[in-house]
């Protein structure tokens, strides 16, 4: 089965091409659509018995980079697990993972919640200019993120990655989404705008605190925080459908 695959629905607003090293994923977040589109029970899909490498990973993502080799095409890792969970400590993966991208000239994007434990690869990551680093944020709140997202790295330690990664010249872009706190998502924006090139912007969907929102405000809001660091952003199609909708 190949690695390199093209996402759909939602998730192509993210990215041509993507991904995933891993089965399963230890952050635990309980918006994860992962299981849902996997198939699999949401507490055997972040079981430490269930979690592990896809098979015969590396050589199949050899096979594939040969085929997309030099693709314009970005490929990011990850959409249904994350390169930089604990795991990947132990295995090394997602290292293994960018030298063939990198060896195949393939644009690569990491996504991640896995904060500064992504920065020992950065050295391999900087190789290629065309090469990105995001995180996903959802608070500035450690305690709602780990309500949240228990096996998550906090947000400051997310924050911190990006901060690294653009004092070294990697291009950085942050993704809100979901949104479980828009108040702490304008706090973000004006914490991290001096080190983040890029800013995509959803909402939260598949969980009742979606009804609780007021998307149209929180849109307004958003863009004119960006707008105030111009900022370049990416507003995603959910969210976007809220802009001319009646008071």
């Amino acid at each position: 089965m190949s690695i390199i695959y093209k996402p759909k629905g939602k998730a192509l607003e993210y990215s041509p091409l993507a991904a995933n090293l891993y089965k399963g994923c230890s952050h635990a977040c309980k918006y994860c659509f992962a299981p849902r589109i996997t198939h699999t029970d949401a507490n055997v899909f972040t079981s430490p018995e269930y979690i592990r490498p896809r098979p015969n990973v590396i050589e199949q993502l050899k096979k594939d980079a040969v085929k997309y080799r030099g693709t314009d095409k970005n490929v990011l890792l990850s959409f249904t697990t994350d390169p930089y969970q604990p795991i990947n400590d132990e295995l090394g993966l997602t290292r293994e993972a960018l030298k063939i991208f990198n060896d195949n000239n393939i644009p690569v994007t990491i996504l991640t919640k896995g904060g500064t434990r992504a920065c020992k690869d950065f050295d391999i990551l900087i190789k290629n200019p065309q090469n990105a680093f995001s995180v996903t944020l959802t608070t500035d709140d450690p305690a709602e993120s780990f309500n949240w997202e228990p096996g998550a790295a906090p947000p400051y330690s997310r924050m911190e990655s990006l901060r690294i990664a653009d004092s070294q010249g990697i291009k950085t872009w942050v993704s809100f989404e979901p949104v479980i706190n828009p108040d702490a998502v304008i706090r973000m924006i004006y914490r991290t705008h001096s080190y983040v090139d890029l800013y995509k912007v959803g909402k939260l969907n598949y969980h009742h605190k979606a009804q609780t929102i007021d998307w149209q405000k929180f849109l307004f809001r958003v863009e004119t925080e960006l707008d105030k660091f111009q900022k370049e952003r990416y507003i995603k199609k959910d969210l976007e459908a809220y802009r001319n909708e009646p008071r």
